[in-house]
């Protein structure tokens, strides 16, 4: 069996030293303590350091870990697609030890080496489903990538947003639907390189993001051509409980957990009433599953290009293009991802052969 991070941090007998603070470091820390492992310290960029504390610890600067350990290893706990950021991991990967861990944003499996070997198969199906060379690079990266950590194999995924609109084809879109719409950046985003869509279709669930949504139709002037409703998308019309985050990070819960709220969901199927759709995207923070079988007879009937997030579960690297293709074996399959670390932001591009 292939080894993997987590059992290289139970061996290697080294301080393990966390990047960054807040809601990534603490589900890190929980990681390490049930490995029995623990974080020796806390840095932060230098115009974040105010001699404050995290989890009873100084956060200290990078130059002051230095100074105190004569070997360590450093963690990633926070991710980011400023450039300026992305500079400072690869400068740091160069000075140290240092890996990036990616923990699952909904769910609660690990890409481990056990689960590796236990949906391994799997796996080598959705590779012999890619289109092309590129995505097949990627796909082998980003497991490469979950198994060690490392950012060298992360960073040799990346490709710009040119590429991945040189595999769509918005030229040819006229209708288009947003699953997880945020605040209209994807729409503001297809629209420069389709200004004549005449219609889009937007469902967000997060009531703070939704008004920015509106506020963005209204400002960048789409709000005629604009359906939105607050829900979620799902694999049915119905009610569930949304994290009330104002954030990407806000996901539907079938249960109220902390401060959620209830929020309708919808399916796209119900939504769109078998009006033309060319495009959809679903980025909805873990419920790309439901929301693909809320759009069968969609996909089926006008046979969309379909742009699909796999990055919130383990397992939706597997399960979800070897859903796409059950439900319509034609789609040519593609993986792209821009540069973000970790890989969010990774999706599956099946664009229709019509």
């Amino acid at each position: 069996m292939r080894g993997d991070l987590w059992t290289y941090l139970q061996s290697a007998g080294l301080p393990i030293v966390l990047y960054g603070m807040g809601n990534g470091a603490d589900k890190l820390i929980a990681q390490l303590s049930a490995r029995g492992l623990e974080a020796a310290d806390f840095f932060a960029s230098d115009g974040f350091v105010r001699g404050h504390s995290f989890h009873g610890k100084t956060v200290l600067t990078f130059d002051e870990i230095l100074a105190k350990y004569e070997d360590f290893i450093v963690l990633l706990s926070f991710g980011s697609s400023l450039p300026e950021l992305l500079e400072r991991f690869e400068t740091l990967s160069r000075r140290c030890r240092f890996f990036v861990p990616e923990l699952p944003i909904a769910g609660d499996t690990l890409f481990t080496a056990s689960y590796y070997e236990s949906v391994r198969d799997k796996l080598e199906r959705v590779r012999t489903l890619l289109a092309d060379d590129r995505s097949r690079e990627v796909f082998d990266g980003i497991v490469e990538y979950r198994l060690t950590g490392r950012i060298d194999t992360l960073l040799s995924t990346c490709d710009d947003r040119e590429e991945v609109f040189r595999i769509l084809r918005p030229e040819r879109y006229e209708a288009y639907l947003d699953l997880g719409a945020y605040n209209g950046d994807t729409i503001r985003e297809l629209l420069t390189y389709q200004p004549d869509l005449h219609r889009i279709w937007a469902l967000e669930p997060d009531r703070r993001s939704f008004r920015k949504l509106m506020e963005s139709a209204e400002r960048d002037g789409f709000a005629a051509i604009l359906t939105a409703e607050q829900a979620g998308a799902w694999e049915c019309d119905g009610m569930l409980y949304v994290s009330d985050e104002g954030s990407r990070n806000s996901h539907l819960n079938g249960a109220p957990e902390g401060k959620s709220k209830p929020v309708e969901v919808r399916s796209p199927d119900s939504l769109l009433r078998d009006e033309r759709v060319d495009y959809i995207k679903y980025d909805v923070e873990g419920a790309e599953r439901e929301a693909l079988l809320g759009s069968v007879q969609t996909i089926a009937r006008w046979k969309p290009d379909l742009a699909v997030s796999l990055y919130h579960r383990a397992e939706d690297l597997w399960r979800l293009p070897l859903m796409v293709h059950e439900i319509d074996p034609s789609y040519r399959l593609y993986l792209r991802r821009p540069p973000y670390i970790p890989p969010w932001d990774l999706c599956l591009y099946a664009i229709s052969e019509s």
